[in-house]
């Protein structure tokens, strides 16, 4: 008596079974490559675009400012709302960018989909970093004592721009993006077509004794 060629519970391998099935869609639709390479470029789009908010943040926000007397480096009001306003500055015009995101995502192609939502969202915390680090570069240095320094004992000059809530800062982009895109989806979106209805059953009037 010989050993089955397959293992218990296995079946053999066929060669002519198809390949499993691509993943799908929140529509159950597959996901192409066409969706993931549109993904992909929002993802990049949204970097370049993160160029632009940190310019704006660099030009808009509120500076502190500073002043020395030689010996420390002191507020020159310390009862003034600039760092907060700096923080809020960038809020601010990144749920603009990511509202004008997915707006512009949602023209382009009104479908959702899972590659463009990622898209939005990776795309919107790419564009965040790249504005935050555009705006800490080319803003006042970050080292303070060099800098007063460097102006002297007395004279006012800009602390370096920062983001102390900078966990909320980066992730309003990518928020507002997708809270924009779904409420567009919803709103002005393919619908499903109605089912059709279904055909009334007829009556039952044959008994068991008629024929």
């Amino acid at each position: 008596m010989t050993a089955p060629l397959t293992p218990p519970h296995q079946p053999p391998n066929d060669p002519d079974q198809p390949p499993p099935p691509p993943p799908l869609g929140p529509d159950g639709d597959p996901i192409t490559a066409a969706e993931v390479v549109q993904g992909v470029v929002v993802i990049l789009l949204s970097a370049v675009a993160g160029t632009l908010l940190g310019v704006l943040w660099l030009n808009l926000a509120p500076r502190v400012l500073l002043i020395s007397d030689g010996k420390g480096v002191y507020l020159r009001n310390s009862e003034g709302e600039q760092a907060i306003g700096a923080d809020g500055t960038f809020v601010l015009l990144a749920l603009a960018f990511g509202a004008a995101a997915a707006l512009a995502v949602f023209l382009l192609r009104r479908r959702g989909g899972i590659p463009l939502v990622l898209g939005l969202a990776l795309g919107g915390g790419l564009g965040s970093l790249v504005a935050w680090g555009i705006g800490t570069h080319f803003g006042p240095t970050d080292d303070v004592v060099a800098h007063a320094k460097a102006v002297g004992p007395n004279v006012i000059f800009e602390a370096p721009l920062e983001l102390n809530l900078g966990a909320v800062a980066m992730l309003a982009w990518p928020l507002a993006a997708m809270i924009v895109h779904l409420a567009l989806t919803a709103a002005f979106g393919p619908r499903d077509p109605e089912p059709e209805p279904w055909d009334r059953p007829k009556a039952y009037t044959q008994g068991p004794g008629s024929y």
